[in-house]
């Protein structure tokens, strides 16, 4: 260790804490992701459909870490993880610097109020089916099949998210 690094460990030190985040991250893509999402549930597969769709995973990780204290600074790297690939998707779809920051905002506002609403929607005596509608399918009811099978699906996830440890949450070992 140089004189350097020893003087000023944080300002040579470049590891990016975050990056202990991305196998939980992308096993959360994966899982909005899944195929039966859009084919039995009707979510739409469109740019859209499939941010909305990873925003509902997402939140129930996160509604499930937010009781953990442990785990506190680990979601807030998993939302930042979330926003940085949200802003690499919009400039590779083309969105100029200049309306980016713009987009991400209304993101970041998106994910606060779907937060708010699977919290609630997943409580025991929530309103899911008018989180789900409002929220992953802006407003346009699916057929009652679809909903029912989101709803199903993303309950029982939310169960298996319960019964598993942060631990093994964090190191991306979703349930199924």
């Amino acid at each position: 260790m140089s004189v350097l690094d020893r003087l000023f460990p944080s300002f040579f030190n470049r590891t990016d804490p975050r990056a202990e985040m991305t196998p939980l991250y992308a096993a959360i893509v994966a899982k909005g992701r899944e195929p039966h999402w859009y084919a039995k549930g009707n979510v739409p597969d469109t740019l859209d459909g499939r941010f909305d769709m990873i925003a509902a995973v997402l939140c129930a990780v996160l509604l499930r870490l937010e009781g953990d204290d442990a785990a506190r600074q680990q979601s807030v790297w998993l939302t930042e993880l979330f926003i940085n690939d949200m802003d690499g998707q919009l400039r590779q779809i083309g969105i100029g610097d200049m309306i980016v920051g713009k987009h991400i905002g209304k993101m970041m506002s998106a994910l606060g109020g779907r937060l708010s609403a699977y919290r609630d929607g997943l409580k025991a005596s929530g309103d899911l089916d008018g989180a789900l509608v409002r929220n992953l399918y802006r407003g346009a009811s699916p057929s009652p099949a679809a909903l029912a099978h989101v709803k199903d699906a993303l309950q029982r996830f939310w169960i298996s998210l319960g019964d598993a440890s942060a631990i093994d949450i964090l190191a991306g070992r979703m349930p199924r």
